[in-house]
């Protein structure tokens, strides 16, 4: 049986006459990664300061391991926050020790810890550095093992990409994905949908401070059906605006993805290309995670009307 590690029970949070988080119920299930996505000032990083008791909400209650989150519960998070705290005249060595010792670890073990992740990730000449020495991805990654280092089962990263090149983007993955294997729990707080639908087992979606969507992403992307065509053709790409029913995504000059609108038939639009170009892959399939979140949005806005 999974165990549910998180618990949101119809939480709500308000700044003045502003719902940051309006009425939210979810769970987050034990070894999975939970995707917590919406566009900025969606109730994403409320709900997470919420979860490691930064601050408390207005109503409803959050539970961690099944104990009210408080105090008590915050040692057993690791939590990456999108507005980075290092000390920057502190030595990257001597601050992940004493952040270590902060969540209990004994300096030993801390010194253990840290040597492993400073290696990890390609740091350990960064030891005797102190942080502002430090490029922003560089320090990205410090920040990344003090969240890891003393080994919490729950793991909060708000933004973790952020500062990252491709090269570190894809050695961060890397490393979540092994958390993951490990057996950790990991909240995971982003707007870039590509990243969610690379790392994520379940989401929630926010809008405007509302749960719009919440399930298994794969479920979810199945309960659309494939109803969007992946176009890979060489010529004049002008013939897509003509078409009828549809709607463009990912749109460039050799590319496009097309949500199938009203009955469209993917057909006579495979037909309608063959006419002003050559076809090199035509291919039906499940909508994006971008596109889910587009036509959510979309009907939250009708509902509004």
């Amino acid at each position: 049986m999974i165990n549910t590690i998180v618990e949101f029970e119809n939480v709500t949070k308000q700044y003045g006459d502003q719902k940051a988080v309006d009425d939210v119920s979810f769970q987050v299930k034990e070894g999975r990664i939970f995707g917590l996505l919406g566009p900025n000032g969606a109730g994403k990083t409320t709900s997470i300061r919420m979860l490691t008791h930064i601050l408390v909400p207005d109503s409803g209650s959050i539970r961690l391991y099944g104990e009210r989150v408080g105090a008590a519960t915050q040692r057993k998070i690791g939590y990456l926050p999108e507005e980075r705290g290092l000390y920057k005249k502190m030595k990257v060595g001597e601050q992940l020790i004493y952040l270590c010792r902060l969540r209990g670890l004994s300096k030993e073990a801390a010194r253990k810890s840290i040597t492993y992740w400073l290696d990890r990730f390609e740091a350990t000449e960064w030891i005797g550095k102190e942080v502002d020495e430090l490029s922003k991805g560089m320090q990205q990654k410090v920040q990344f093992i003090a969240t890891v280092a003393h080994d919490p089962q729950c793991l909060i990263f708000d933004e973790p990409f952020s500062g990252l090149d491709p090269i570190n983007s894809e050695l961060l993955k890397e490393v979540i994905l092994e958390l993951r294997s490990a057996g950790k729990t990991i909240f995971f707080a982003t707007h870039r949908m590509e990243q969610v639908e690379q790392l994520c087992d379940d989401i929630a979606l926010f809008n405007k401070g509302k749960l719009v969507l919440n399930g298994n992403l794969s479920d979810i992307r199945a309960s659309y059906g494939k109803n969007s065509i992946r176009l890979r053709f060489s010529g004049d790409n002008k013939f897509l605006d003509s078409l009828e029913n549809v709607r463009i995504n990912n749109r460039s000059v050799h590319f496009a993805e097309i949500r199938l609108l009203n009955g469209a038939d993917d057909q006579a639009i495979l037909r309608e290309a063959q006419k002003h170009t050559r076809v090199e892959g035509f291919e039906l399939i499940e909508p994006g995670l971008q596109e889910i979140f587009i036509d959510t949005i979309s009907k939250e806005k009708t509902s509004d009307v």
